[in-house]
């Protein structure tokens, strides 16, 4: 596969060497892709009685299928017309055959990088849901808007097997449409964007204030992480030829920023290239300003040998737009006096004829190689992805910008096709019923049990074991099996999408994470941050499992002085703030570093990953077999993340004796994470609501006030049994 992707490279470079027209780009940046395809796969797998592929089309990468002259109907592949990224941030590869009458002859799933995913799911079973989708009519699709087959969900792939459904349908509709198949015809293909860069937004910025706000955005890989990210691959040639050096050194380090907005323009470039570009734009053209200052050239040396930059490619929705040297400038300096020093600086002008809508999201697709033979390389791909601040925008009136003539694309009645389909985060509801029920039980459950915890705890048998069965279902069903662990990353996607374009659909792409975070928020103006990370972290709860199993063994438990463990406290938020500030200046490094996390390690990916994370999960559980809760005490920055808005929770559920701390210290001796402090008050930054401080609040052998209580209740039952006797 590595050999097909490289003579993908070379074909490219190939078919631009021929001096292909400009209306044609699109179609010819993709085709080699089905191109390559088609030497590996015959085209009796899509119909059976072809005997050959006809000549690829221009205005759209297909390739027809022929018995004779006859054309049975036409094979392509979804990566070349949509996006497919799924999880791994890579396309997913599905060849498609259609006939004549635009019904689906035959679906094979060729190539993805799924693996976090699909870890231990066969692969057999995400082909055979793929290879189901023969038969499929694209008629009644369009009819239905993409809605009119019901979906072959997997537990543990659901977002995976709707990208690739939603990348079948969305493809096979525009094949469909710009080929007429069935009469479907393109609709609203010269309809205008809803939003345009509003050319009133002039001032000056700074460089700070643009990556902060989202105007520029930024892409940050060191070596260590490449290097990772081949082993994951699994070609050993590219694993035996690591990137040498230190693995802090930056590889990748890319900015950027649509320039042809005026505020970031004028602030990038300065005023006089700024006019420049102007006045070297056409009407509808934009233009995009690259930065680079890692170890990789994005650039390479491919525009050189043949007029393209092979390593970067634009997506925007079905929109696929690869850059030619007559669309490329170099820029002197980033006049903004605050921002860094690049290597590489340079502007590419996206075409009008594109289809490029700048009030919506679009992805700079970085190709990574690396040497593993003579001429043989291995590639990956990553996401630079881009979203345009709403406040550099304008409305515009959809009425008027329809009836304008905007000259279109092949690719312009993709708009429609997705406006028409129902939405994607729906239809993974749709498909989670049952888990969605299961996790509003649970939820319900222990709703209850906090609200009537004095009923609960009378019996201390029943909240011990209560607490480890909910506890074993968090780990395996909401953890293992469902991947419904939340991270500090969400709070930091969160805070960052506030302040660029708050979007729904991103939050409700996943419902169990989203129900968790509902809840969570319920949660904490009710108990505070402990119903969450006590009871329904996935990690938390291997913590104290394992734990409870190092008690059972009599591995000795290590309490630490109070004033360590007080001063331990201040850590975690430390992290937090730390990975908030750097969220503020670059989210996708704020990623990186929130590996402080073991999450993604132990619970997502189940310590299938590189040593150094397992590694580091592991050592943390160790010192938890000994200090229970360790991580949950002193290091998590979700949990601070949480305590600090818990702060404002209206009730205080926890019951206490004046007595407590003074004289009886037995809560705070046996609190698990030590969240009462000696005087006997409960800190409630630190306290996860494991309702044991309760049990003991009533229990007749252990707490001392109701010992007391009792023995006054059988003297003065003893007293008077005497006094009537008398």
């Amino acid at each position: 596969m590595q050999t097909l992707r490289l003579r993908t490279v070379f074909l490219l470079i190939f078919t631009f060497l021929l001096g292909a027209p400009n209306y044609a780009i699109a179609a010819s940046e993709s085709s080699s892709r089905i191109l390559d395809y088609a030497e590996e796969v015959e085209v009796t797998e899509f119909f059976p009685t072809a005997d050959r592929y006809g000549e690829l089309r221009e205005d759209i990468a297909v390739l027809p299928a022929l018995a004779g002259d006859e054309v049975l109907g036409w094979v392509f592949l979804t990566s070349d017309l949509v996006s497919t990224t799924g999880y791994s941030g890579k396309p997913i590869d599905t060849l498609v055959g259609m006939n004549t009458d635009g019904i689906l002859t035959s679906v094979q799933l060729e190539q993805h990088a799924e693996p976090i995913v699909l870890v231990g799911i066969p692969e057999s079973e995400i082909e055979q849901v793929t290879e189901n989708y023969a038969g499929l009519d694209i008629k009644r699709e369009a009819e239905q808007f993409g809605s009119a087959h019901e979906l072959d969900i997997i537990s543990g792939a659901t977002v995976t097997v709707m990208v690739i459904d939603d990348s079948i349908v969305r493809a096979s509709l525009m094949v469909a449409r710009t080929l007429g198949i069935g009469n479907l015809e393109s609709a609203n293909a010269n309809a205008g964007p809803r939003f345009e860069i509003d050319p009133d937004k002039t001032e000056v910025s700074d460089w700070m204030t643009l990556v902060g706000d989202g105007s520029v955005s930024h892409l940050s890989l060191d070596v260590g992480q490449i290097n990772a990210a081949f082993i994951e691959q699994g070609n050993p040639e590219a694993i035996n030829r690591p990137e040498e050096g230190p693995d802090t050194d930056a590889y990748v380090d890319m900015y950027m920023a649509l320039v042809d907005v005026p505020t970031i323009g004028r602030t990038i470039m300065g005023d006089a290239e700024y006019n420049n570009l102007k006045d070297r734009l056409e009407q509808g053209d934009h233009a995009i300003v690259v930065l680079g200052r890692g170890r990789y050239s994005f650039k390479g040396t491919g525009y050189v040998r043949g007029g393209i930059f092979d390593r970067i490619h634009l997506i925007q929705n079905d929109i696929s737009v690869r850059f030619r040297d007559s669309q490329h400038q170099r820029l002197g300096v980033v006049a903004a006096d605050d921002a860094p020093t690049f290597k590489e600086l340079d502007i590419f002008t996206i075409p009008a004829d594109s289809g490029f809508d700048p009030s919506e999201p679009f992805e700079l697709q970085v190709l990574v190689q690396r040497a593993i033979g003579p001429i043989e390389k291995a590639f990956l791909t990553f996401d630079l992805d881009y979203q345009l601040p709403p406040q550099y925008l304008k409305a515009v009136d959809t009425t008027l910008a329809a009836s304008a003539d905007t000259g279109g694309s092949p690719n312009a009645a993709s708009g429609s096709d997705e406006q028409g389909q129902a939405e994607l985060w729906q239809r993974i509801w749709e498909g989670r019923q049952t888990d969605i029920v299961v996790l509003a039980v649970a939820l319900a459950v222990l709703t209850s049990v906090f609200f009537f915890q004095m009923q609960v705890t009378k019996s201390e048998k029943f909240t011990f074991w209560f607490r480890i069965g909910f506890l074993t279902f968090v780990l395996f069903w909401l953890g293992w099996m469902q991947n419904a662990q939340l991270s500090v990353v969400n709070v930091l996607a969160f805070f960052s999408a506030l302040t660029t374009e708050f979007s729904w659909s991103a939050f409700l792409m996943d419902p169990l994470v989203f129900l968790l975070w509902f809840s969570v928020a319920a949660a904490l103006i009710f108990w505070g941050r402990g119903a969450y990370c006590g009871w329904l972290c996935p990690f938390g709860a291997l913590q104290e499992l394992t734990n409870r199993i190092a008690k059972f063994f009599k591995v000795p438990q290590i309490a630490l002085p109070w004033g360590l463990h007080e001063r331990l406290w201040p850590v975690k938020y430390m992290i937090f703030l730390g990975l908030f500030g750097l969220s503020l200046y670059s989210l996708p490094i704020a990623e990186h570093y929130a590996e402080v996390e073991p999450f993604k390690t132990a619970i997502i990916m189940k310590f299938q990953r590189g040593w150094p994370f397992v590694l580091f999960a592991v050592a943390l559980l160790i010192v938890g077999l000994f200090i229970e809760r360790f991580y949950c005490r002193y290091l998590c920055p979700l949990g601070a993340a949480l305590a600090i808005p818990a702060r404002l929770h209206m009730f205080d559920w926890l019951k206490r004796y004046k007595e407590c701390g003074n004289p009886c210290a037995r809560c705070a001796k046996e609190c698990m994470v030590g969240a009462i402090h000696p005087e006997g008050n409960i800190n409630p930054n630190e306290c996860l609501n494991c309702l044991h401080c309760q049990v003991l609040y009533q229990s007749d052998d252990k707490c001392p006030v109701c010992i007391n209580k009792l023995a006054r209740r059988k003297k003065f039952e003893v007293q008077t049994g005497i006094s009537k006797t008398g």
